[in-house]
């Protein structure tokens, strides 16, 4: 969530941000800087009433211990309408702090300045291209009919069981499974990052926090009964371990990763391009999270993404990085870059991770400070990356590795699966 300095700082700047993400903020701009304004004369109303209330209130004290009763007895009166006034005056200013919030929510994060101007996928800027190409056999074929040959992931049974894209993954394509996950944990456990294994349902107040709510409500699971949301991400639970927390400025960079398994009900998603894994409501994906100071930020956010690119080489998989543009950008990301891995079989690039800084937006929501060197609070920076996203990367690596003699499996994953073909 913006801050309110960072709209009252430079009104014409914030609208100029906003409209680089594709939103026309103008009106509500202007409707939180009046709001605000009401809300600091409410305030100081307040603050005058409860000061003259304190006042009375000594004043009675003083003019019974002189026996002025009658006087005494006047000044209770004037302290009740006063105490009338003042509960008034916290009512109406409840409202109005409520309807501010209520506009502030309603505004995404400003873009970063490098940032593209944009706003499609169109627009998004390669930063880097790496074309590491396999030879594939005469017309290989795509991950779901490899899928079916080698009995490793059955999508029909997966929807007797739910429904579509909730595939059931079968002998080597359950441990391929396995193995990813714990390769990834690995890597990400010796570049520092702390595992954690937090719950996969968290509540209004985590959601809030990081962005999925008030904004995506209608993409998350929902547990009606006790209001619980299953995690579209472990990005959510993770980084809300610590809402409502204040770090000393010696506890950073905080470095966290997490496996889950991640829900998301993909509304409106249809034809080739949700085929197979393309597009699953239920999949697997490891996780990095981290808190850093504001001014280091930046520079944790290209150490993210180095540690990613390591990881999508190891796979020896084809994969170029995006810098997105505004219009592609997600409702809190400051800077996102995505990583795509590219399928052979498919003719087409596959996101299998994204690496955002949020800067303070998401510390905001989640109250998430620090004290500086002169013992005051600041809002922390929050980034987080995917390290990696299972199902497209799993359709690139049976794609990209499929011979005449079965499907090779990546020198660097072969002591996690214990075999080196699926055949």
């Amino acid at each position: 969530m913006l801050t309110i300095k960072q709209i009252r700082d430079d009104k014409a700047a914030a609208v100029r941000k906003l409209a680089k993400k594709g939103v026309d903020a103008a009106a509500v701009v202007d409707q939180i800087l009046e709001l605000d304004e009401r809300r600091k004369v409410l305030q100081t109303e307040l603050d005058e009433t409860l000061a003259a209330q304190n006042k009375a209130a000594k004043e009675i004290g003083a003019l019974m211990g002189q026996g002025r009763r009658d006087e005494a007895e006047e000044r209770k009166h004037f302290v009740a309408d006063l105490k009338e006034k003042s509960s008034q005056l916290q009512i109406k200013s409840k409202e109005v702090q409520d309807e501010l919030q209520a506009a502030l929510v309603t505004l995404p994060n400003f873009p970063a300045e490098i940032v593209p101007e944009g706003k499609t996928a169109e627009d998004n800027v390669v930063v880097k291209l790496v074309e590491n190409y396999t030879p594939l056999p005469d017309n290989p074929l795509p991950h779901w009919e490899l899928a079916r040959k080698y009995d490793i992931i059955d999508f029909d049974l997966g929807v007797k069981l739910t429904g579509a894209g909730f595939p059931v993954y079968k002998g080597k394509g359950a441990r391929l499974q396995r193995a990813l996950i714990n390769y990834f944990l690995d890597c990400n456990t010796r570049a520092g990052y702390l595992e954690v294994e937090p719950p996969v349902m968290v509540n209004e107040a985590s959601g809030f926090g990081t962005g999925q709510l008030p904004d995506k409500e209608g993409q998350m699971y929902h547990a009606t009964a006790d209001n619980y949301y299953l995690v579209p991400t472990a990005e959510v639970p993770v980084t809300n371990i610590f809402r409502d927390v204040i770090l000393d400025k010696n506890d950073f960079p905080v470095k966290m990763t997490a496996y889950t398994p991640c829900f998301r009900r993909e509304a409106g998603s249809y034809g080739k391009d949700v085929r197979g894994l393309n597009r699953l409501h239920q999949f697997d994906k490891v996780e990095i999270v981290q808190l850093s100071l504001p001014e280091t930020s930046y520079e944790a956010l290209d150490g993210m993404v180095a540690h990613v690119e390591s990881i999508v080489q190891s796979l020896g998989l084809p994969y170029r990085i995006l810098r997105l543009c505004g219009g592609d950008m997600s409702f809190t990301s400051a800077l996102t870059y995505d990583f795509e891995v590219y399928s052979e079989a498919q003719k087409r690039w596959l996101e299998v991770s994204s690496v955002s800084n949020f800067e303070s937006f998401q510390a905001n929501r989640l109250k998430l400070r620090y004290r500086d060197d002169d013992k005051k609070t600041q809002l922390a920076h929050t980034l987080n990356g995917s390290s990696l996203a299972l199902p497209r990367i799993v359709a690139a690596l049976l794609e990209n590795n499929q011979t005449p003699e079965g499907i090779r499996i990546p020198e660097v994953l072969i002591p996690y699966t214990g075999f080196d073909i699926i055949k």
